[in-house]
C-alpha cells in the first residue's frame, strides 16, 4: 500500500455497542483530519475520508492510545462531527426494552412495526479535550412513526455544522437546527414514508452556501429537498425517479461547474443548484448506500447490492449533459466515464481515494485496491486479518 494506515471506521452503520471506544478514537484523530481542524459532515468537509496528518496512532484498543472515554445514552449510528473545541452528536433513547443490535452483515433483521413506546430524540456537545457533555438538547419526544431494520437506528444521519449552527436530521421524524449553546432556532417535520422492507433511512443532508440539501428516496415519493439553512424554509423541491436509497449527496465543485450528486439504484444524477436534472448514469445495483466524491476532478460513485451480479463503481468526468450511460461494457474513449469496474462496489461502506489508489473494503471482510485514474486494478482481494463482515466506512491517513 502506499497508504501509511487504514482502519475501518466505527462511525457509520455500526451498532454503538461500546460509544466510548469511538469517541476516544475521535478525540485521536477529530481535531486533525481538515486543514482548518474542523470535521463539519459526514466523511468530513469534502466527504472523503482523509487527512494529510502522519502524527496519528496507528492501533487503539480500550486502552491504549485513549486519551478519554465517554458513554453515549441511547442508539445512534451517525458519525460524530466536529468544530473547533467540540464535538456534535445524535442519538435516540428508547423508554423500553430495545432489541440487542447485531454486528456484521446478515439477513433477516427487518422489523415490520414500529416500536410503541416513546423515544427522545437528542443532539448532544461534547467537550473535545475532555469529552465531557456541554450540553444535550431533546428537539422531539413521541413514538416512532415507522419500522426499522435491526442494523438501522433512529439516529443514522450524521448531523453537520457550518460553525454557527449545527443541522441534525432524523429521517421520517424531522430536521432541527440548533445553535453551538444547544438552542433550536427551526425546526421543519418531515413526513415519514415507507421505506424498503421497512429498513428506515440513512442520507445525511448536506450544506453549502446558506443551504441545505437532503435526498429522500423512499417507496412512495422521492425528492431532493433544498431549505434555507437559516430558517428551515423551502426553497424548492424536485421528483426522484427512484425508492429507498441511503446514500449521501455531495456538492462536486469541478472545472466546469458546481453540481449537487446523488447516488441512487436507477440512475446516478447530476444536478445543478436549482434543482435541474444535468445528466445522468444507468446500471447501478437494486441497493445504494456507498457516498459519492471526488479526487482530480473526477466523481466516483458506486453501487453495490451484496446479492446483485451489479456492483459498479464509476469515475466520472465533468461537464456531462443528458443521459450519459455507456452504450457498451467497456467505456474506452467515452467522453464523460472515464473507467467503471462492473463488479467491485462494496455494498453499504463507501470507497476511499487515498494519493493516487482506490480502496474498496467488502462486507465480507475483504479489501482491494485500483489505479484511481484508470482503474486498474492494483492488488486482488485480500481478506483482512480477523476480518468478517464490514458495513462501515474506512478513513485514511
Amino acid at each position: 500500500m502506499t497508504m501509511q494506515n487504514l482502519f475501518p471506521s466505527s462511525m457509520k452503520h455500526f451498532p454503538r455497542l461500546i460509544p466510548s471506544i469511538i469517541f476516544a478514537a475521535v478525540m485521536m484523530t477529530g481535531t486533525c483530519f481538515a486543514d482548518d481542524g474542523n470535521w463539519p459532515a459526514f466523511r468530513g468537509a469534502e466527504a472523503r475520508g482523509v487527512s494529510e496528518r502522519d502524527d496519528l496512532p496507528i492501533k487503539w484498543s480500550t486502552t491504549e492510545n485513549v486519551k478519554w472515554r465517554t458513554a453515549i445514552p441511547g442508539r445512534g449510528w451517525s458519525s460524530p462531527v466536529t468544530w473547533g473545541n467540540r464535538i456534535y452528536l445524535t442519538t435516540v433513547i428508547s423508554h423500553g426494552k430495545e432489541e440487542e443490535a447485531k454486528k456484521g452483515l446478515y439477513f433477516g433483521g427487518d422489523r415490520s412495526k414500529p416500536p410503541q413506546v416513546d423515544h427522545d430524540w437528542k443532539v448532544l456537545a461534547l467537550d473535545l479535550e475532555s469529552g465531557k457533555t456541554v450540553w444535550e438538547k431533546t428537539v422531539d419526544q413521541g413514538p416512532p412513526l415507522h419500522s426499522l431494520h435491526i442494523k438501522n437506528s433512529y439516529a443514522t444521519e450524521t448531523p453537520i455544522t457550518d460553525g454557527e449552527r449545527i443541522y441534525a436530521m432524523f429521517g421520517n421524524r424531522g430536521l432541527y437546527c440548533l445553535d453551538l449553546d444547544g438552542n433550536v432556532l427551526w425546526t421543519k417535520p418531515l413526513k415519514p414514508f415507507k421505506t424498503r422492507l421497512g429498513w428506515g433511512t440513512a442520507s445525511s443532508p448536506m450544506f453549502y452556501e446558506g443551504r441545505l440539501y437532503v435526498v429522500m428516496d423512499n417507496e412512495e415519493f422521492s425528492s431532493l429537498l433544498c431549505l434555507d439553512a437559516k430558517t428551515g424554509d423551502e426553497i424548492w423541491s424536485v421528483p426522484r425517479d427512484e425508492k429507498s436509497n441511503w446514500s449521501t449527496p455531495y456538492l462536486w465543485k469541478n472545472s466546469e461547474r458546481t453540481e449537487i450528486i446523488t447516488a441512487g439504484t436507477k440512475r446516478m444524477r447530476g444536478y445543478d443548484l436549482e434543482g435541474k436534472e444535468l445528466w445522468e448514469l444507468g446500471g447501478g445495483s437494486a441497493n445504494t448506500c456507498g457516498t459519492p466524491y471526488a479526487v482530480n476532478d473526477l466523481l466516483y460513485v458506486t453501487s453495490g447490492y451484496i446479492l446483485d451480479k451489479k456492483k459498479p463503481i464509476f469515475a466520472v468526468r465533468p461537464g456531462g449533459l443528458g443521459d450519459i450511460t455507456p452504450a457498451t461494457e467497456t467505456v474506452k474513449n467515452h467522453k464523460y466515464v472515464a473507467w467503471v469496474q462492473r463488479q467491485l462496489a462494496p455494498y453499504v461502506p463507501s470507497t476511499i481515494v487515498y494519493k493516487d489508489q482506490l480502496y474498496v473494503l467488502f462486507d465480507q471482510g475483504f479489501f482491494v485496491s485500483m489505479s484511481a485514474e484508470t482503474g486498474k486494478p492494483i492488488y486482488g482481494k485480500q481478506r483482512l486479518p480477523n476480518g468478517t463482515a464490514f458495513t462501515s466506512s474506512p478513513w485514511a491517513y
